[in-house]
């Protein structure tokens, strides 16, 4: 049911820094029930890292995950900023627009920006 399915975080993000981070899409195999959620840290040296690291747990709660693209977070938590830019070179740029509005579902008090900037 849509328990599990909400069980699972829409954004688990480093609480600092810049970072490589990952759109990813789940959905129940066979299913119409569908989400979007939004996985970044510093620790991941390439985007796949974030991937590999996603894609086992989602499989164990019975979900397919699809990476829809990548990029970068600039994650300011002192002026509560976050800006969302770049691309993933592997899986191609993430439709950033998209990740904002995830990014705005738990971040309701900070201002969210995004731009096709490499840098």
């Amino acid at each position: 049911g849509g328990t599990a399915m909400a069980a699972v975080r829409d954004v688990e993000i480093d609480p600092e820094g810049t970072f490589k981070y990952i759109l990813v899409r789940l959905q129940r195999p066979g299913g119409e029930e569908q989400r979007d959620i939004v996985r970044g840290t510093k620790a991941a040296e390439f985007h796949n890292h974030i991937f590999e690291k996603v894609n086992p747990e989602m499989q164990k709660l019975g979900y397919e995950c699809k990476c829809l693209g990548g990029g970068k977070i600039d994650h300011n938590s002192k002026d509560k900023k976050i800006r969302v830019f770049g691309l993933s070179t592997g899986y191609g740029k993430a439709d950033h627009s998209v990740t904002v509005e995830i990014l705005k579902k738990v971040y309701t008090d900070y201002e969210i920006t995004w731009s096709d900037d490499k840098k």
